[in-house]
């Protein structure tokens, strides 16, 4: 295993399951410090001893954090947390994620929900730790994204889809936004689809998943400042690919940030 990682501080958002859980897992076994985010503090901190009892990873480089993405003010809270305790931060992992409900479903600050968990929450905690955030050569953010992307639309006149609801639909506009988030000028960032993983969100694609530790190598492997990257890239597991052309038009990048702003009360 190489230890490229050693002396690296990693947030990872949704770290407590799937994913984000097996992500946190290899990342401190090479050596990262590994910031693990969970909805909870109970949450967080179960996955963090978890982590010590059953991969045998060394507490002192696991640090639990929390916050519930439904509740922006909590996000801005744990920016304001990790600025404070990290002021350096090599790399951001935007991996919580939700499926949309099966009925249209508004958060307290008035945002659908998948739209606000999957890419709103992140927007703002990507644009509130940009200073921690750019500070270093090989200083990066990993968004976990889904080939779902590709499907999906930005209702820019109904972004909370209150006329017209599916939540297939619902998902794949926060994807979509995410990956065209990537391609921000402001920190260098990409996106990955980690493949169809026996995770939460497996019902959305269908019945058999590859393991989450097999999604998670695709993930870490963008983590690692030996894997050169271009900012806005797209890969499909291991494979660079094309995203949908909407994560490549700079009109459709500022016009997202514009509307990211609004909603989350930031103004640019």
């Amino acid at each position: 295993m190489s230890s490229s990682l050693s002396g690296r501080t990693v947030l990872v958002t949704g770290a407590t399951s799937g994913i984000g859980y097996e992500t946190a897992r290899r990342l401190a076994e090479r050596g990262a410090t590994v910031l693990l985010h969970g909805r909870t503090p109970e949450e967080a901190q179960a996955a963090t001893d978890r982590l010590v009892a059953t991969a045998g990873v060394d507490g002192a480089r696991l640090r639990p954090l929390a916050a519930d993405f439904v509740r922006l003010e909590e996000v801005e809270s744990l920016a304001h947390a990790v600025v404070r305790e990290h002021p350096r931060l090599d790399v951001l992992v935007n991996n919580a994620a939700i499926a949309a409900p099966e009925r249209h479903t508004l958060t307290a600050d008035g945002n659908e929900i998948s739209f606000q968990v999957n890419f709103l929450a992140h927007y703002l905690l990507t644009t509130m730790l940009e200073p921690a955030l750019t500070s270093d050569p090989g200083g990066r953010v990993v968004n976990v994204s889904s080939a779902l992307h590709r499907t999906g639309a930005i209702q820019w006149n109904d972004p909370q889809r209150v006329r017209r609801y599916s939540r297939l639909a619902a998902y794949a506009q926060s994807q979509l936004a995410l990956t065209v988030f990537a391609a921000d000028p402001r920190v260098t960032a990409v996106s990955v689809d980690p493949g169809v993983c026996e995770t939460g969100l497996l019902p959305l694609y269908g019945h058999e998943g590859a393991p989450a530790a097999e999604g998670a190598g695709h993930v870490v492997r963008l983590c690692d400042p030996a894997t050169e990257i271009v900012n806005g890239a797209y890969y499909d597991r291991s494979a660079r690919v094309a995203p949908a052309i909407a994560a490549t038009e700079e009109r459709t990048v500022k016009r997202l940030n514009k509307l990211a702003d609004l909603l989350v009360g930031h103004t640019a």
